[in-house]
């Protein structure tokens, strides 16, 4: 018998066979850091994979011998993950490109060629991106790149710590209070070295879930690959495994394996030996919508364009002139009141006081004296708002005030209306909730911030038994594993599909708001005083 404790097999009966199908982090031994060796006053800390923060990986300064050594000790895949970039301090010659000593070289697959294992990798140069292929056997000294971007645990235990090494790591935001006690010392905001415990995933001739065993059991194993037949297991496939699949692949019926936790609705209704149709993949939008509040911890939502709701519009906020400027439109004059004194260094520019009012016009230069010279500078062309008249005033666009937006449009806008008519940000509240949703999350939010659209990955889905509806479920934040059944899908056409809005935490939020931004230029920065 197989003996389960807090969701790992313990005890696994002489004779059984089982099928390994892969290695995972379990959990993180952490140990505080300093000068990149444990501190000697450190005690090792366990950390879940679920510990809350936003970390910075620190580049390894220890260099892989060949790109056969990288493919087997790091991931590289097709997420967006899935792409380390290394350099190499000596230039390396091939037959079309030469790629210079210190350059970034970005690893995107493996893939055979002519019977060649090979690394299909990229260079960018002038903003020009040059593809080429790297053989395992090449060989030389690879350094990893320093890495910019913020990860959770949960990413870094996945796909940023290579096989039989540790991995170094500085906290770069503590998003919540984590609810139990917290293992690391108080206000911690340092470097730690992560060292892995990794368990085996494997399933089993008779069992319908994956099996995880921690690596430490005491348990002696034979291999019988070569003379066994394996084609009578189950074969899991996570849903960027599903998404992967070809378009001509769906529909297709499905076993869950494991379920995805949560309460929410369909993932309370995906669980374990649940059968699914799978109908499609694509690449839907979403709003990305946070709650308006002062205090932390905000609320945050991905609206799809399905929602059926109306809002009406809230006041916006603008700390400096440069933010007025921004959010001007052509389509409507944008009225605010000053909620900050200002007052103007320069006699030719206006000194605001607090409930001043002003309708924006536009953006333009004016020249001032400054220490004796006179200058050029940027600066923000308005009207000032007196009893009985209008003045032309100009307000420096380094100006760091306060302003607050004046209302006057009291139209219901629909989701599709809004991110037509309006440059986002844009501020609102619900004022008719969707009727088709069980239970609006958004109505109950008192003010709501729509912060940018963005495209994801998703399945369409349903429930085999009864298809009365089916729902859009997300590739790459939804934890679940499905088994292919050897039935083709009956109902081609998807039934109806459910409106969800999808509540995610802060780490999600922040993971959604640096992929969308990846490809885009940081936004410029207002201008400074002249100097």
């Amino acid at each position: 018998s197989i003996y389960e404790m807090f969701g790992n097999e313990c005890c696994l009966s002489t004779g059984e066979v089982i099928k390994v199908i892969g290695f995972k982090i379990n959990k993180l031994i952490a140990s505080i850091c300093e000068n990149n060796e444990v501190s000697r006053f450190s005690a090792k800390v366990e950390l879940p994979l679920n510990f809350p923060g936003l970390y910075k990986v620190v580049a390894d300064k220890t260099p892989y011998v060949s790109i056969e050594e990288i493919t087997r000790k790091v991931s590289i895949g097709p997420t967006r993950f899935g792409h380390p970039c290394f350099y190499s301090p000596e230039d390396i010659k091939l037959a079309n490109i030469t790629i210079k000593h210190g350059e970034q070289i970005t690893f995107n697959s493996v893939e055979e060629v002519n019977g060649t294992m090979t690394v299909n990798c990229g260079v960018v140069r002038n903003n020009q991106s040059h593809s080429f292929t790297l053989p395992f056997s090449q060989e030389g000294k690879f350094y990893e790149c320093e890495d910019d971007q913020i990860y959770t645990l949960k990413e870094i235990a996945e796909w940023k710590i290579p096989k039989c090494r540790n991995r170094i790591v500085k906290l770069s935001n503590t998003l919540h209070m984590w609810d139990c006690s917290n293992p690391l010392p108080e206000n911690f905001d340092g470097s730690l070295i992560l060292t892995p415990v990794y368990e085996v995933q494997a399933v089993m001739k008779f069992r319908k879930d994956i099996v995880h065993i921690l690596s430490d059991l005491d348990v002696e194993v034979k291999d019988i690959t070569d003379c066994y037949d394996i084609s009578s297991f189950l074969q899991p496939l996570s849903l960027e495994d599903v998404f992967e699949r070809t378009s001509k692949e769906f529909p297709m019926v499905a076993e869950i394996m494991e379920g995805p936790s949560g309460s929410q609705k369909p993932y309370n209704l995906l669980y374990t030996g649940k059968e699914i149709i799978i109908y499609k993949k694509y690449q839907a939008t979403r709003v990305l919508a946070s709650e308006i509040r002062s205090d932390s911890p905000k609320r945050h939502f991905l609206i799809p364009m399905s929602y059926k709701g109306k809002f009406k519009r809230r006041p916006r906020e603008f700390p400096t002139a440069y933010d007025l400027e921004i959010a001007r439109s052509e389509k409507e004059q944008l009225h605010v009141v000053a909620t900050k004194a200002f007052d103007s260094p320069h006699k030719e520019l206006f000194s605001v006081s607090v409930g001043d009012q002003f309708l924006v016009q536009q953006c333009q230069t004016s020249e001032v004296l400054y220490e004796g010279r006179k200058k050029v500078i940027d600066v923000l062309a308005c009207e000032q708002i007196l009893s009985d008249t209008y003045k032309k005033v100009l307000l420096p666009m380094y100006m760091e005030g306060g302003f607050v937006e004046v209302i006057h449009d009291k139209k219901q806008y629909q989701l599709s209306e809004i991110c037509k008519e309006f440059h986002l940000p844009f501020n609102v509240k619900v004022s008719v909730r969707d009727l088709s949703i069980e239970e609006d999350v958004l109505a109950a939010v008192p003010g709501l911030q729509f912060e940018e659209e963005i495209t994801d990955s998703y399945l369409l889905i349903s429930s085999a038994s009864s298809p009365m509806e089916s729902w859009e479920i997300p590739v790459y934040r939804l934890n679940m594993s499905v088994h292919l059944l050897s039935k083709d899908g009956q109902t081609v056409v998807p039934p109806v599909t459910k409106t969800t809005v999808e509540e995610i935490s802060e780490e999600q939020y922040y993971m959604v708001r640096r992929y969308e931004n990846q490809t885009l230029h940081p936004p410029p920065r207002p201008p400074k005083k002249p100097t």
